[in-house]
């Protein structure tokens, strides 16, 4: 694969971005386009390993080597054949997902992994741009009638999926546009919303039909779903938020990550938002208690607003810069990560733990915290303050980040009486059924939170499961049992 000696001759090379000062003034995409010449190169360096743990990294089971063979060898038209074949989705995954692939890749003992999520991106915008990728609408149709609640990466896939297969479907979305967390959770500089609603175009083109403003439950009941649908998935995903409870955590101006991120990304696509609704970190001391890819997407968002100051505070200790001895290859790498929102600036605080909120006239404007230190105790890991080291803030914004305890009560779960698992996510059987018949779930709702690639697969293979359901049969791949 690639260049037999291409990972002797070519280190992997950082892909290039916007100017801090240009990109901290404007929303659009942090990353720019990877020049042909030096992806081709990058892609060389695939190193015909034998056996690719690079596939055991991605749930998607993506054709890595195929695809980086293919586009160092000027095969572009094929590599997005190989790449549309276990994903539905690379323009998505390839600007959001963490790529645990490039964590197992071979390369990676003793080198940097190739650059594989550079190489996804470039192939599919490479299509686009040739007009390779259209309408697959399927040749004949079932008759039968899929409603899909949920549309997130897990919600479309399942009813691209779906779709394809010959059923009608129909996606049901409670906000008042498609996309889910693409729409409302992910920043306008990690993916720009036009590349959502390019591929929301042609799955409408294909005969799948959106329905926003349709909270099941309420606008719309579940018996009336269940008498007009053949089968029902559920991919409300897991948007539970884990809480801060400490003394004055009612102070105005603390808020979740996720209502902070959503009012802004309602502002980029053009909403009007009175001021008085509108949470901004312009001109304030932030705090973003949180230190995951949601606390980053926050960071990102307070550096466009024009923050006064921002820290974001991690329980954990550093990551250390290289693997631990304890942290061997092909395992997820637990190392210090640099996002693009790190580049332009705050601080990092790391080891410290929230014990306190205080402010004065029912508004936040101060944080207490402790450092801590990490110990193990009976297998159980716990966090113990340093004496000595507690420490106060200056705050006027905090911004809560520190991820998410499963999916909401209210709405499907309640309506459809599902019964869950000890952890709070939604059962369900290897045919991704849940204990209601007829009624299936995929992604975050019954997983937990987690990646955007697995919520790809498991709509992949929730599709699966209910077209065998309709069926009998089904020629729907399933990467995942």
């Amino acid at each position: 694969m690639g260049k037999v000696t291409g990972f002797l001759e070519i280190k992997r090379k950082k892909w290039p971005t916007r100017p801090v000062t240009e990109r901290l003034h404007d929303w659009r995409e942090v990353y720019l386009p990877y020049p042909e010449p030096d992806l081709k190169s990058q892609a060389a360096r695939c190193m015909d390993c034998g056996i690719p743990f690079c596939h055991q990294g991605c749930p998607l089971g993506n054709l890595i080597p195929d695809w980086n063979d293919l586009v160092y060898r000027d095969h572009w038209h094929e590599a997005i054949q190989r790449l549309h074949a276990t994903n539905n989705f690379p323009e998505f995954t390839g600007r959001l997902c963490p790529a645990p692939c490039e964590g197992s890749c071979v390369l990676g003992i003793n080198d940097d992994a190739v650059h594989i999520k550079a190489v996804e991106v470039s192939i599919v915008e490479r299509a686009f741009a040739e007009g390779w990728i259209g309408t697959q609408g399927p040749a004949v149709r079932t008759g039968k009638k899929v409603a899909v609640v949920g549309s997130g990466p897990a919600g479309l896939a399942a009813a691209e999926q779906l779709n394809r297969a010959g059923h009608w479907v129909t996606v049901f979305e409670r906000s008042d546009r498609i996309g889910g967390l693409l729409r409302y959770g992910i920043p306008e500089f990690k993916m720009e919303k036009k590349f959502l609603d390019r591929r929301l175009r042609l799955m409408e083109k294909d005969g799948v039909v959106f329905q926003p403003n349709a909270a099941i439950g309420t606008s719309m009941p579940a018996a009336d779903l269940q008498a007009e649908f053949d089968a029902i998935v559920l991919a409300c995903g897991a948007g539970a938020p884990r809480d801060l409870p400490v003394p004055g955590r009612e102070l105005a101006g603390i808020h979740f990550a996720m209502e902070y991120l959503t009012l802004q990304n309602r502002r980029c696509e053009g909403d009007t938002i009175a001021d008085e609704d509108f949470i901004t970190a312009r001109g304030k001391r932030v705090v973003i208690i949180g230190g995951g890819d949601t606390g980053a997407d926050c960071l990102g968002t307070v550096h466009r607003q024009g923050a006064l100051s921002v820290h974001q505070f991690e329980l954990l200790p550093r990551p250390p810069d290289q693997r631990a001895a304890d942290n061997p290859w092909p395992q997820w790498p637990n190392i210090l990560r640099v996002s693009s929102a790190h580049e332009e600036g705050g601080d990092r605080v790391y080891a410290v733990s929230t014990q306190r909120f205080t402010g004065d006239a029912g508004r936040v404007t101060q944080l207490h915290a402790v450092k801590v230190e990490m110990v193990r105790e009976g297998g159980r890991l716990d966090f113990k303050p340093l004496a000595g080291t507690e420490f106060t803030l200056d705050v006027d914004l905090v911004l809560l980040a520190m991820g998410f305890l499963g999916p909401e009560r209210p709405g499907p779960i309640a309506t459809f009486g599902l019964a869950l698992t000890d952890r709070g996510n939604v059962v369900r059987d290897r045919n991704w059924m849940t204990s209601v018949p007829g009624v299936f779930t995929c992604g975050d709702m019954q997983r937990g939170q987690s990646l955007i690639v697995w919520a790809i697969a498991e709509g992949r293979s929730c599709a699966r499961g209910v077209d065998l359901c309709l069926m009998g049969k089904s020629d729907l791949p399933a990467p995942l049992p």
